[in-house]
């Protein structure tokens, strides 16, 4: 049997019941380490679990998947993912292959960012299509996700921006040469994801466009959710590119149309309450 054990959002104790019994009766256990991290180690989870994980990067869970999965075909096997099994699409295809060959699987469901985003106090229900926010670099400076935002906002929707996370990447030069030397990891905060938006909204004003977010469009910025130190901030974009949220991991709103329960819910998390006098208020039903 092969089990995909979600792991929540917060430390070792945030598994469910159901999945520590499957993960205790597992002879191998692997945990997922490049779609999200907890706020706690390898070993903080081993000690708890009463386990030991073995780290399954994205290489190897792409590459190696069928010996994986071999091993899941005459002993159970857990799958450990932070957040829920199905955050990420790496996730559907483990269970495409287990299928076709015939292994049986089981999912345990946790909590994710994507339902645990209602904890700044936006309506779950009111979110358009979830975007992920990517690092750009000098050569590479896509735009993408800012028009889903805009067609989300269009059309009154919230949006959640997913912030890139870099684990076990490698630089050009060692991928061409073949070294395994890998970079050290880099998560997104809400300050470069803003400040990526901010650039992109002068560019289109540059090409004579008026876009739908602007500097004082309402967002929130998150960190940690789940966590003891869980922050939230809400305020204007401009001012989630210098709000301070500390370490990782970084979750972005950009906001739609909202219900005035939804307003002075965000009211409690902003960063200056004179922010939504003059500018929320222009978006609530």
């Amino acid at each position: 049997m092969l089990y995909l054990v979600g792991l929540g959002l917060g430390d070792a104790k945030d598994i469910t019941v159901k999945g520590l019994e499957a993960v205790r009766r597992c002879r191998r256990v692997y945990l997922e380490a490049y779609t999200s991290v907890l706020t706690v180690g390898k070993e903080a989870l081993e000690e708890f679990y009463g386990k030991e994980l073995i780290l399954a990067d994205r290489e190897m869970v792409e590459q190696e998947a069928d010996s994986l999965l071999k091993e899941a075909d005459v002993c159970d096997v857990a799958f450990l993912v932070v957040g829920d099994p199905f955050g990420a699409t790496t996730h559907s295809d483990l269970v495409l292959r287990a299928v076709k060959l015939g292994i049986p699987y089981k999912v345990i469901h946790n909590a994710s960012i994507m339902n645990a985003v209602g904890c700044c106090g936006l309506q779950l229900y009111n979110f358009g299509e979830t975007v992920s926010i990517v690092f750009w670099t000098d050569t590479w400076k896509p735009e993408s996700f800012f028009d889903k935002i805009e067609k989300n906002r269009q059309n009154g929707m919230h949006t959640l921006c997913l912030l890139d996370i870099k684990v076990k990447e490698q630089s050009l030069e060692n991928l061409m040469k073949g070294r395994r030397i890998y970079e050290p990891p880099r998560y997104m905060s809400v300050n470069q994801a803003a400040e990526q938006l901010l650039a992109i909204i002068q560019n289109r004003r540059l090409q004579g466009e008026k876009p739908e977010i602007t500097e004082n469009t309402i967002c929130v910025g998150l960190a940690r959710v789940g966590a003891l130190d869980e922050k939230i901030a809400s305020g204007t974009l401009h001012q989630m590119s210098t709000v301070e949220l500390g370490a990782p991991l970084h979750s972005l709103i950009v906001t739609g149309t909202m219900h005035p329960l939804e307003l002075e819910m965000l009211k409690l998390f902003s960063v200056d309450s004179s922010s939504f006098e003059n500018n929320a208020c222009q978006r609530t039903t």
